[in-house]
């Protein structure tokens, strides 16, 4: 689905909005965390002296509400809707034109709308390589810079790229073996966060007690997850999100394990492999029957290649083919290119997001990718071009935006990159090679 050069200007209009509703939200809040703070002789001097709930200025989006399909996943959660949701204010004349114009509404809310707005990010590593700056300066640190991009979607995902845990067994015979903080998960959620995947190579790098640990924390932190489980039915259930009338149900697997006995199996607690699709094919057909929407999040490819390997992009068709509507790839510490095949979106990788200090490109190129969809699962994409600088995803502008931009559409497929990103399908796109 591609919007025309007016419905895209009528929805970012829109989308600014929304951001200034927000950002007076926020100020009105902040001064009167102040004023009151003056009434009673209190000083509030630096970030770390305001309250929790303050640290993180996109705070009053609403958690989205989890259906769990078994009925006895650990780890769902479906907080009550907010008792006063955000008034929208009425449209003028031309926004009523495209409903895309209209400020979307804020998930948990309970309202629907035609469209519903999903975004990605890459490999999410909050500890280990940033872990000083992390002690320093806050868990919120890395997500300062691009706070917009993570709050204002209804729904945000990625790859949560290290076992969450204080213990656990570090697993040997592989050369790297992360480990997380439990005190990482509330800023991520605060940040924006709504949906991760745990199918990855790393998700069992502390053991069995490490990977149960992480699904402990998640559901506690309000975070949904899918990818790994206590069997393979529980790895390979879908993680299903409601948000405006939707349902958007998220399935991760992972091409990249360790060992053979880390693949979750009928009496094997693990990861959801797909080193060949009918697993995943199965998961991804019985998804559709539920939901409107079906995005696949798989762990594949090459460390630092820009390109996908042919199997994987036959993956990719394969799960097209079953039923999902978006793919969206990690792993190879690198961007990848776009594809579109049958009116359906592939992002085979989307590189590192929060992950290392001061990577240098092409590992530290990244980026928010939106997408926007209707019940049909036809999206349209946007890619917005960043840049990690000190452990924070920074957005680019200029010519660093454009020549990210125009390296994106270099090693896409049939499809290219226009100057604001968006992800446009040229005449051969959609056709198998």
């Amino acid at each position: 689905m591609t919007l025309s050069r007016s419905e895209s200007r009528q929805r970012e209009k829109a989308q600014r909005e929304k951001r200034r509703r927000r950002t007076l939200r926020i100020s009105m809040v902040l001064i009167g965390t102040l004023l009151v703070a003056a009434a009673l002789g209190l000083t509030l001097g630096t970030k770390a002296g305001l309250p929790e709930w303050l640290s993180w200025p996109g705070g009053g989006k609403e958690q989205v509400v989890v259906n769990d399909p078994d009925g006895d996943k650990d780890g769902d959660v479906s907080p009550a809707p907010s008792d006063q949701p955000e008034a929208t204010p009425a449209p003028d004349d031309q926004e009523i034109e495209n409903p895309e114009a209209s400020p979307p509404a804020e998930a948990g809310t309970g309202e629907t709308s035609e469209h519903i707005s999903l975004s990605f990010v890459g490999d999410l590593m909050p500890g280990e390589y940033i872990n000083r700056i992390l002690l320093e300066k806050g868990y919120d640190f890395p997500y300062q810079n691009v706070l917009l991009y993570l709050s204002e979607p209804d729904i945000m995902a990625g790859n949560l790229e290290l076992p969450i845990t204080t213990r656990g067994i570090p697993i040997e015979g592989t050369p790297y073996v992360h480990k997380g903080s439990p005190d990482a998960l509330p800023a991520m959620k605060n940040a924006g966060f709504d949906v991760l995947s745990l199918a990855n190579n790393h998700a069992m790098d502390q053991g069995l007690e490490g990977m149960q640990d992480t699904m402990k924390y998640l559901q506690e932190a309000g975070i949904g997850y899918m990818g790994v489980g206590n069997n393979d039915a529980e790895a390979f259930a879908p993680y299903i999100a409601e948000s405006k009338g939707f349902k958007v149900a998220y399935i991760g697997v992972s091409g990249v394990i360790p060992f053979t006995h880390l693949k979750a199996d009928r009496n094997t607690p693990g990861i959801a492999e797909t080193y060949e699709t009918t697993r995943t094919v199965a998961a991804i057909a019985s998804a559709k029957e539920e939901a409107d929407i079906v995005v696949v999040m798989v762990h594949w490819g090459k460390d630092a290649a820009d390109k996908p390997e042919e199997l994987h992009r036959r993956y990719a068709r394969e799960y097209i083919d079953a039923g999902a509507d978006i793919v969206v790839g990690s792993h190879p510490h690198v961007m990848q290119g776009f594809e579109n095949y049958k009116g359906k979106w592939i992002a085979y990788s989307l590189g590192n997001f929060v992950y290392a200090t001061n990577p240098k490109s092409p590992q530290g190129d990244t980026g928010v990718l939106d997408a926007v969809c209707n019940k049909a699962g036809d999206c349209s994409l946007k890619f917005n071009p960043m840049n990690v600088i000190q452990s924070q995803p920074t957005p680019l502008e200029g010519e660093a935006k454009q020549q990210l931009l125009q390296r994106l559409s270099s090693i896409s497929f049939g499809v290219a990159l226009d100057s604001e990103g968006s992800v446009i399908q040229q005449e051969t796109a959609g056709k198998t090679p």
